[in-house]
């Protein structure tokens, strides 16, 4: 019985993500917020309906009351989150807002069936970093100029990812983490944020060449910085944003060229100077010739995602963490085992449409400094989860980087969390700003027809008047 559940559940998991998919796209071709609306709801209660469906799944496999409460307990944050957010922020862009309750979604049933420990801990982070964030876009809007900053912003990304060079932790080969006090966090994806900012700032007040220059030698510190951690999936990252950035900046496609024969050339070197990059791109051009160990991890993954085939097995009917480290890296992978390859390619098409509403709001912002980090930070979101997506299905070769909100690891999600803050800031004050303006208009405009009559009034009291003199000169003249 439990298994004819599952079974069903599978499937009718499948059509309500292709319907939400669908709303996704449907709602960017409408061009008012207001009638896109009803859309928003749908994909809420679609998401509200996959959260129970799953989370029936794991209590019928689990026989575990904690799984109740646990369910019960994310239900309530995300009704919070969502009507709380759009209370506290009338122009709050609800696709970005169910986007994030989708990814979440998927996110924790996939955990909990992981690993129910950690889903735990990334359900406390995630009620934190939601807490923090929806102050973010209040912020931003008391505080707005904060190109000012752009040198401190640079200098603090500089420095945190100079003490991770220094004292970080080893992990994979790479230096990415500081532990203080016990508490372990990734640097650089704090860093990827001030980044955005520092650069944006630098750009959007360039006017020279040497302005030009002087931008590119700090993102060069960056990326450097990160090359002698051995962070290369993250340098990659930081190169694309910035490199975008500067065309958008400039227009001069040359830019793009030059950086990218720069990428190329630091490809080389990195393929030559580090071994763990060597192993990794092996495991990418044949992981079958070493199965056993350089490729076992690839290997896994493909086997995940051809054993779930389009439909999937159902939940706990695949062998998922047979995959080093599944929940962080290759998570992708075991939804696409358990829940289909429809359900991947959803999340990867509703990763893109999140991609298109931030380059939308990108054209929105009149402001340049605005404008380029809404595109900075949209190109880092798609291109980490492109790294990440790619890695696992061996489009790529592996750079060890995690999947925005779906993922486990704290560090990826206070920043992806910070990351569409920032974003929904943008869209909400420029969204009141356009009200004002069309209030300032419409007030205008109930002001013309009185002014009109006023004039017509005094037309008339000239015309009596006129005609009054008329008729006494014709009395003198009697």
């Amino acid at each position: 019985m439990i298994n004819l559940f599952i079974t069903a559940s599978k499937y009718i998991q499948l059509l309500l993500i292709v319907l939400y998919t669908y709303c996704n796209f449907r709602y960017l071709s409408i061009p008012d917020q207001e009638d896109a609306d009803p859309l928003c709801d749908w994909q809420l209660r679609i998401i509200l309906l996959v959260h129970f469906l799953m989370n029936c799944i794991i209590y019928l496999k689990t026989a575990d009351m904690s799984a109740v409460w646990f369910y019960l307990l994310q239900l309530a944050f995300f009704l919070l989150y969502t009507f709380g957010a759009q209370r506290l922020y009338r122009n709050i862009n609800r696709l970005l807002l169910n986007n994030t309750v989708f990814f979440l979604t998927y996110g924790l049933i996939m955990l909990e069936r992981l690993d129910a420990s950690k889903a735990m801990k990334q359900f406390v982070i995630i009620v934190g970093a939601a807490a923090l964030t929806l102050v973010i876009p209040y912020l931003i809007d008391k505080i707005w100029d904060l190109v000012r900053w752009r040198s401190a912003f640079a200098a603090f990304g500089i420095l945190l990812q100079g003490v991770v060079l220094i004292i970080g932790a080893t992990s994979y080969g790479a230096k990415m983490s500081i532990s203080i006090g016990g508490f372990t966090f990734q640097a650089s994806e704090i860093v990827k944020i001030t980044f955005v900012l520092a650069m944006a700032g630098m750009l959007s007040r360039a006017t020279e060449f040497r302005d030009i220059v002087l931008s590119s030698l700090v993102a060069a510190a960056h990326v450097l910085v990160l090359v002698a951690c051995k962070d290369l999936g993250s340098a990659l990252i930081f190169c694309l944003a910035y490199l975008v950035m500067l065309f958008i900046a400039t227009n001069r496609s040359l830019y793009l060229v030059l950086g990218t024969a720069a990428m190329g050339g630091a490809s080389v070197f990195s393929y030559a100077a580090f071994s763990h990059v060597r192993k990794r791109v092996f495991a990418w051009i044949n992981p079958w010739a070493d199965i056993d160990d350089r490729g076992y991890q690839i290997t896994q993954s493909l086997f995940a995602i051809g054993t779930g085939g389009f439909a999937g097995l159902g939940l706990y009917q695949g062998m998922p963490n047979r995959i080093p480290i599944v929940e962080k890296d290759f998570i992708i992978s075991a939804i696409s085992e358990e829940m289909g390859a429809i359900t991947a390619i959803c999340i990867i098409l509703v990763c893109l449409g999140c991609f298109m509403q931030m380059m939308v709001i990108a054209t929105y912002m009149e402001d340049s400094f605005y404008k380029l980090v809404a595109v900075g930070l949209a190109i880092e979101y798609i291109v980490q989860s492109f790294l990440t997506i790619g890695g696992a299905i061996k489009f790529i070769p592996s750079t060890g980087v995690t999947l925005p909100f779906i993922s486990y690891g704290g560090s990826s999600l206070v920043s992806a969390f910070i990351v569409f803050a920032i974003i929904q800031a943008l869209y909400i004050i420029q969204g009141n700003e356009d009200e004002a303006d069309e209030l300032e208009e419409l007030e205008e405009y109930e002001e013309t027809p009185d002014d009109e009559d006023e004039a017509l009034e005094e037309d008339n009291a000239e015309n009596d008047a006129y005609a009054s003199e008329q008729v006494s000169a014709e009395d003198l003249d009697l």
